[in-house]
């Protein structure tokens, strides 16, 4: 009689696990892909801290999946060290008012995680103007190595999981006296994935001159 009573609590055990396990969904990723001088770039993949800053995580989610970020381009590179994107503005070729465009609101600080080497940050106006450090709603910035004088500054949403190399090698590049690059790096496309199908993403991505084009045809339907 025990073992069958064991049996049966083994059984109900199993089922539940494979229930609770069938009902969790894997987090999403950002697929971003990056041109430089109209030439598609291999694709950066960025994982997001949704339990430390949702809202900025949750805002992000939204621009990249609806084509926000289309056609930005990078404004400020400081190079070996940051480089920031996001700014509508950027989208206007020598626009005199690089990194004040945003998407007509602002974000609560979510100060929690520190600078490495890798992560993605929203940038902000300064204290002096912006005492409680709220954040630019679409500005972000890449940390192309670990910038621990920032900590506590900005909010840290998100980390780069694949694609530093392209990321460190547009960061050596050279920008002008305004810490604009020289050679305008934009944004080709963007796109919200379950990070269960990435592996398919990234294959999609290899068969064709930009999968951004390849499955879409008009960028701004695709997303």
């Amino acid at each position: 009689m025990k073992s069958v009573v064991m049996n049966y609590r083994l059984l109900l055990g199993t089922v539940m696990c494979a229930a609770a396990f069938g009902q969790m969904k894997a987090d999403d990723v950002v697929l971003l892909q990056l041109e430089k001088r109209g030439e598609p770039l291999p694709p950066v993949v960025i994982e997001l801290f949704e339990g430390d800053a949702p809202r900025h995580a949750a805002n992000f989610k939204k621009l990249m999946g609806s084509g926000f970020y289309l056609k930005t381009s990078v404004h400020r590179l400081l190079p070996n060290a940051l480089l920031q994107m996001g700014d509508p503005n950027s989208r206007r070729k020598d626009a005199m008012d690089l990194g004040t465009g945003g998407p007509g609101y602002t974000l609560a600080s979510e100060i929690k995680r520190k600078h490495t080497e890798g992560c993605v940050a929203m940038g902000r106006l300064s204290d002096n103007v912006n005492p409680g450090r709220v954040s630019n709603g679409s500005q972000f910035y890449f940390a192309l190595k670990a910038l621990p004088e920032l900590d506590g500054t900005d909010t840290v949403f998100g980390r780069v999981i694949q694609g530093m190399d392209t990321l460190q090698t547009l960061g050596s590049g050279t920008a002008d006296s305004n810490d604009v690059p020289v050679d305008r790096i934009a944004v080709l496309g963007s796109k919200v994935v379950p990070r269960e199908r990435l592996a398919q993403e990234l294959a999609a991505l290899k068969k064709g001159p930009s999968f951004w084009r390849r499955i879409g045809g008009h960028l701004p339907k695709l997303f």
